[in-house]
């Protein structure tokens, strides 16, 4: 294994073993020393390709919203089952939803920022341009149309115990019910125009 290859493979276990932590344990209660161990490396190699704990979490989240992103294909003419392709990436992959949660509530400022930024000023420009081309109304912020959209799409993935909670006043517990609903409450706020 030739040297590019080592480091390329620890930079990788280093990014899986991430991942996990911060998953698991959130940014502040993540240890850099458990991130080393299950990546099988030192804490000092680790620190060779991140500075710190928040320059690493950072660069999973960046991964993680590209991931996203290029998962759930965000389409400004069907926005109603984009929702429900966020909806179901996030319930099959409930650590990631964690993951990018911690972000929010532990990073402030251009620090939370900055994994997200250049995805989230795409969409809003393809709203925008929606909007202009008469896809979507016009009256609505295009920011408020993303945000919404996807508080919509997450909501299960952040409260998915509800439907047990509420057993007996659920009219259809299925997964497939919480789905609709999604898709259906996107359907009735942001219905696609005719374009003229």
């Amino acid at each position: 294994m030739t040297s590019s290859a080592a480091a390329d493979s620890t930079r990788d276990r280093i990014l899986t073993a991430a991942r996990a932590e911060f998953a698991r344990y959130g940014i502040a209660g993540a240890r850099i020393t458990r991130i080393a161990k299950a990546a099988r490396t030192s804490t000092e190699r680790l620190y060779a390709y991140f500075r710190s704990k928040e320059e690493l979490y950072g660069f999973v989240a960046g991964q993680e919203m590209a991931a996203v992103t290029e998962a759930t294909r965000l389409d400004t003419t069907d926005l109603p089952e984009y929702a429900g392709r966020v909806h179901d990436y996030f319930l099959r992959h409930p650590d990631r939803f964690r993951l990018m949660s911690w972000g929010r509530l532990e990073l402030a400022g251009d620090t939370a920022q900055a994994a997200t930024r250049e995805i989230v000023h795409r969409k809003v420009e393809l709203l925008r341009k929606a909007q202009e081309a008469g896809h979507l109304d016009p009256a609505w912020d295009p920011v408020d149309i993303l945000v919404l959209l996807n508080q919509i799409a997450m909501a299960w993935a952040a409260q998915h115990d509800l439907a047990d909670a509420a057993a007996g006043q659920v009219r259809d517990p299925s997964p497939e019910a919480r789905r609709a609903a999604v898709v259906a409450a996107v359907q009735r706020l942001f219905p696609a125009t005719t374009g003229t």
